[in-house]
């Protein structure tokens, strides 16, 4: 699953991707085709959610890493015990978005661009009547001949969290990093590339306090009731890939393939495993990780899954840099470290949350993860974060938030990209293969 890769394609400073990016100007307004969607960084000029001004690679880097700090914080409220009130209560939980996707919702169709995020089910849009959405261009639902509420005795209404009946219509409230969120649950027809999908449930946001909540919305890619999964499983049998772009390429995009049809057939896959305390999340079995040629010591607990406890290994599309509990990441850091300084004495920097950072140019062991049935053995361009213009060179990993408390390993969409990562759910599986996906 390796692919070997040119010397000279060194990782470019993401604050000179922000200048071309301007400066390119892709065409935003291109079709997607089929059943398939094409993904965009959040980074890339076709995106409401890129920065307004243009920033340092350092800058970039530890803005990315603190949000994924929240991000981790977000992911381990979700699979604590309920009776324990989440760790991160009080705290600011940036649930901040990296890639999106376009949809269309109602009739005629209203274009908006969507959060991908596979640690969530619903999908919500700001509303023309929201009060504190900041989004220029929300969903109009007097717009839309087939948008309705749904009632209060309707079955979805019991499968969004804080349902609420202030009228004959179901109305829910939710938290998003900082933000408060109110919305209907309503119906409309909602088309992702060519299929139209009628009497799709999301949530239509009415109000909304703090600064958290995205500019336009967001799509579930979980596996709960409300996910696009259930609601499409008669047209993509709960069947899904994505390839993510580098964040080299942010003028270009990956693609979001929805269905069984066209998905890879020389792919290997780990089992899907099940917590039903969170059955949203997409658990698989790490068994080890190696480092070069050697597989390094991590306590089996480290890794092991306990859907008591929430423990265990997830893919999630919305943190950028994996995460690992603190005993797997020690042993992983120091075996990297060991390998990239034989026959040489080199000093360790810090960059933020990375720990494992150096000022000269060096010759990186690849990294495999090893699940059950299946390998992913990573590219420099999936380990590395470099700055050409700065000398500095990090191992894009760290270790989970000290304050977190967490036995939660996630993969992250640093070290996804330019891989097709396929979720077979009726099969109960989930598949990578290295793909260029830009």
């Amino acid at each position: 699953m390796t692919m070997k890769t040119s010397p000279m394609l060194t990782p470019l400073l993401l604050f000179l991707l922000f200048s071309l990016a301007k400066a390119l100007n892709p065409n935003c307004d291109v079709h997607d085709h089929g059943s398939t969607l094409k993904v965009f960084h959040v980074f890339s000029p076709c995106s409401p959610f890129r920065p307004s001004e243009g920033l340092s690679w350092e800058e970039s880097v530890l803005q990315l890493e603190a949000k994924d700090h929240a991000r981790m914080q977000y992911l381990w409220s979700l699979v604590a015990r309920r009776s324990i009130v989440p760790i991160a209560s009080g705290r600011q939980i940036t649930q901040s978005p990296t890639y999106i996707v376009k949809a269309k919702i109602g009739t005629p169709p209203q274009t908006l661009l969507l959060a991908m995020d596979t640690s969530n089910d619903a999908a919500w849009v700001p509303c023309t009547s929201c009060v504190g959405c900041s989004t220029l261009k929300p969903f109009a639902p007097a717009k839309s001949t087939t948008f309705h509420n749904l009632p209060c005795s309707a079955p979805q209404c019991k499968q969004v969290p804080n349902p609420t009946c202030g009228g004959s219509a179901c109305s829910f409230n939710f938290t998003y990093g900082t933000s408060s969120v109110a919305a209907g649950l309503v119906q409309d027809t909602v088309t992702l590339a060519t299929d139209p999908v009628p009497g799709y449930t999301f949530g239509c946001v009415q109000k909304a306090t703090g600064s958290s909540i995205p500019t336009q919305g967001l799509l579930g890619l979980g596996r709960g009731p409300l996910s696009l999964l259930a609601q499409t499983h008669h047209l993509y049998q709960s069947t899904f890939s994505y390839c993510l772009p580098s964040f080299k390429t942010l003028n270009f995009s990956g693609s979001l393939r929805l269905g069984p049809v066209a998905q890879p057939k020389r792919i290997k896959f780990t089992p899907l495993l099940k917590n039903p305390r969170r059955s949203s999340l997409y658990y698989v079995n790490l068994v080890a990780v190696r480092v070069g040629r050697r597989i390094v010591d991590i306590p089996p607990e480290a890794l092991a899954f306990n859907p008591t406890t929430g423990a265990g290994t997830i893919f999630d599309s919305g943190t950028v840099f994996t995460r690992l509990v603190e005993p797997a990441y020690t042993a992983v850091r120091n075996e990297f470290r060991r390998r990239v300084s034989v026959g040489k004495k080199l000093t360790v920097t810090r960059l933020g949350g990375f720990d494992t950072c150096y000022t000269v140019p060096i010759v990186a062991p690849t990294i495999t993860f090893m699940f059950s049935g299946m390998n992913v053995t990573l590219t420099p361009d999936n380990t590395l974060i470099h700055s050409t213009a700065g000398g500095i060179t990090c191992l894009a990993m760290a270790a989970a938030p000290d304050n977190v408390n967490s036995v939660l390993n996630v993969i992250a969409n640093m070290q996804q990209q330019n891989h097709r990562v396929l979720y077979d759910v009726p099969n109960s599986r989930l598949g990578v293969a290295r793909e260029l996906c830009t």
